[in-house]
């Protein structure tokens, strides 16, 4: 790629974000779309549609980007939890090391690359049609002593990200405490779940449970709820609801024609059926088997069962002590918040869990190569040669200077976009059907799953562009990683920062919630009542790998290809401002993990710096300087010993309370007999819940369920 043809892409995605910004500060002003752009804010009564029109409703404005700005992390945290926090310190962690990584780039790397092979014929006016591999460290000559910027800057930028990371760490597990300690009493901290109860002859389940905590916990003990299959009782439950949204839009439009059908063929022909009564009488039916099967229900109760204590240290010493001389019996788990327990895990068995786990396998094979033939096409797409003995008929229109400038600096990120874009939801599947009983377990077991796919196949395979075979072959011949890597990585530089550039857009794209706002104009006026609207909660499985896939390439192309590092700085200041604005306006927490993210990032951080070392050593060895490339050896070993202190000092933070925490706050701030009544309930399935009944003259918002 030439200078000119990422200057096209630059100003392609530069307009767009520039249009998309503009539309969205019009679209939020106006008054139908409060519900699409601020719908946190209507459901907390914070925000209202404006009664009367203005032309400055019309007007495109900055006024969010400082409504974003202005808010303090304690807003943050009051407003989105710890695992809100985090996520913003992803952005600020990053703006500070690429803010240095930019200046080291751009004012030092940068002109010695440029300069590396042309000290005495520069020609800058024809710089628009340079080649971006000018500007890469492969223009330096071999063994020349200007390769010692780049050594000095490797060690530069480890040191600070290692102490920033340590901050961060440090921060962020002093943050994790405060929050326990500051809590209120909460019935996750009081609550074990026990699954694989050995059954008895002539017991039930609950006895045998109540029996053994109260044998061997008598001083902790408090309650017990057993789990039960509900998978039938669910789906009546979802019919219901159903049912339930079109009788409130029937009831919110009393009078209309279109309460009114006729009985025959296809509602054309017959007599004349009231709409309203007809959908009555079969949630009336509805609610009658779902009463019946609640009844049953209590009788298909699995071997498992949430177990309350009194104390929070008396529930910490039952997680942590075996419970059984056979330890694949009476198996303790930590018991997540009520309303973030995933309870379609618990009408699975066995044998379907482990079914599911080969499904998965076999699905991730299938996808990943589905996925390497999409990467093949959009590394095709940057050659024009290739497109033109592919598609003849094409060369004319290639040879366009613009047309060929969009093709191979544009379109190729772009679909690469868009392809990414659908995998963060099969990951989540994939997650759900693995067996966790948790949404949040869901949610980082598919962030871990979404690393591995960033980092693997969008980096990996791009760079390592070939047959599947090569790639396979490289994992079993180590010692060529680093030569590979090292001619490998600087050649797709252009196309990464193409791809850089191109995520202004779906930045801009998300902050506009385009499918949403689309969906909510074609449904607003026929299947939907006007009082009806979603609350979204952040994908964290999809944003954080996305993000940390970024820190990846800057860390990655810091000594390679310094130009890439201004516009990721661009992209994590666009985000910053972009992200807090939704998690502020938009997005409404379903759960808080505590900043359980945190070590994932961190993990993912020291994995880029290794690998930006690997990288180092192998270009020093391709420029013949290896004195370079033997003093970089210790980098990659202080980064794990750093590693490993701060896996050993932070992260059981982050897994367990200390027994000096848990006692302290057990003295400080002990539970109340209310909060016992309320925990003996706490963990009842809410499909076990007894349903109201609705009487047609009740209010239309009036709930389904009690």
């Amino acid at each position: 790629m030439i200078v000119s043809a990422l200057l096209t892409s630059v100003g392609i995605n530069l307009g767009i974000s520039v249009l998309f910004f503009a539309l969205y500060s019009v679209l939020r002003k106006q008054p139908c779309n409060i519900k699409i752009y601020a719908p946190r804010l209507v459901a907390e009564g914070r925000a209202q549609a404006r009664g009367r029109f203005s032309i400055e409703t019309l007007l495109p404005s900055a006024g969010w980007v400082r409504r974003a700005w202005r808010p303090t992390e304690e807003d943050l945290y009051n407003s989105c939890g710890l695992d809100g926090v985090v996520f913003d310190r992803i952005f600020v962690f990053s703006l500070k090391v690429f803010s240095l990584a930019a200046i080291i780039g751009v004012f030092v790397l940068l002109p010695v690359n440029y300069l590396g092979d042309h000290l005495r014929d520069i020609d800058f006016s024809d710089l628009p049609n340079k080649s971006l591999d000018l500007f890469t460290i492969s223009n330096v000559k071999d063994g020349s002593n200007w390769l010692w910027c780049h050594f000095s800057a490797a060690y530069i930028i480890t040191g600070v990200i290692c102490y920033l990371l340590y901050a961060e760490y440090k921060y962020i597990s002093e943050k994790r405490i405060a929050y326990f300690s500051s809590s209120k009493p909460q019935p996750h901290h009081f609550t074990i779940l026990v699954r694989d109860v050995p059954l008895h002859s002539g017991n039930s389940i609950n006895d045998t449970i109540q029996a053994f905590f109260t044998e061997y916990h008598p001083s902790d003990y408090l309650s017990s709820i057993v789990v039960c299959r509900t998978s039938k009782l669910q789906g009546l439950i979802t019919d219901a609801e159903n049912i339930y949204r079109k009788l409130t839009h029937l009831k919110s439009t009393a009078g209309s024609s279109r309460n009114q059908n006729h009985s025959g063929f296809f509602g054309l022909f017959g007599k004349h059926v009231d709409l309203v009564r007809n959908y009555s009488k079969k949630l009336e039916d509805i609610e009658q088997n779902v009463r019946l099967v609640q009844s049953y229900s209590q009788g298909e109760e699995v071997p498992a069962a949430f177990v309350s204590f009194k104390t929070r240290y008396g529930a910490a010493k039952a997680l942590h002590i075996q419970q059984s001389v056979n330890p694949t019996e009476w198996v303790t788990e930590q018991a997540p918040e009520p309303h973030d327990v995933y309870w379609p895990f618990f009408s699975t068995s066995f044998m379907q869990r482990w079914i599911s786990k080969l499904i998965i396998l076999a699905a991730s094979v299938l996808l990943i190569i589905l996925f390497l033939l999409v990467v093949g096409i959009v590394q095709s797409l940057t050659y024009l040669e290739q497109l033109e003995a592919l598609f003849p008929f094409l060369g004319k229109i290639l040879k366009i200077t613009v047309v060929s400038q969009i093709v191979t600096g544009y379109l190729p990120s772009l679909i690469l976009h868009l392809v990414a874009a659908l995998i963060p939801p099969i990951m989540k599947l994939f997650s759900a059907m693995q067996g966790y009983i948790a949404l949040s377990e869901i949610e980082i077991s598919a962030c871990n799953k979404m690393l591995l796919f960033t980092t693997w196949f969008l980096f990996f395979a791009n760079v390592l562009t070939g047959s599947v075979t090569s790639q396979i072959q490289l994992l079993f011949d180590p010692k060529t990683i680093p030569l590979r890597l090292a001619v490998a990585v600087p050649a797709q530089a252009s196309f990464f920062i193409a791809y850089v550039v191109t995520s202004w857009t779906s930045l801009s794209w998300a902050l506009n919630r385009t499918i949403p706002l689309i969906g909510d104009l074609v449904t607003r006026h026929f299947s939907r009542s006007k009082d009806e609207f979603d609350i979204p909660s952040i994908p964290y499985h999809s944003e954080i790998p996305r993000i940390l896939l970024f820190v990846l390439l800057g860390l990655t192309y810091f000594l390679l290809a310094p130009m890439i590092l201004p516009f990721i700085l661009i992209f994590f200041c666009i985000g910053y401002i972009i992200y807090r604005n939704q998690l502020f306006d938009v997005y409404q927490p379903k759960y808080d993990t505590g900043g359980r993210f945190w070590p994932v990032v961190h993990n993912s951080t020291i994995f880029s710096l290794v690998l930006m070392h690997v990288i180092a050593f192998g270009i020093f060895g391709l420029k013949k300087l290896p004195l370079a490339s033997g003093l970089i050896v210790p980098l990659p070993v202080l980064t794990f010993l750093f590693n490993d202190y701060c896996r050993k000092r932070f992260l059981p933070v982050f897994n367990n309370f200390s027994a000096e925490t848990l006692i302290k706050k057990d003295r400080e701030d002990p539970a109340t007999d209310e909060f016992f009544d309320k925990l003996m309930t706490a963990y009842r399935d809410p499909a076990l819940i007894p349903i109201r009944r609705l009487d047609l003259n009740d209010d239309h918002s009036s709930p389904l369920l009690s």
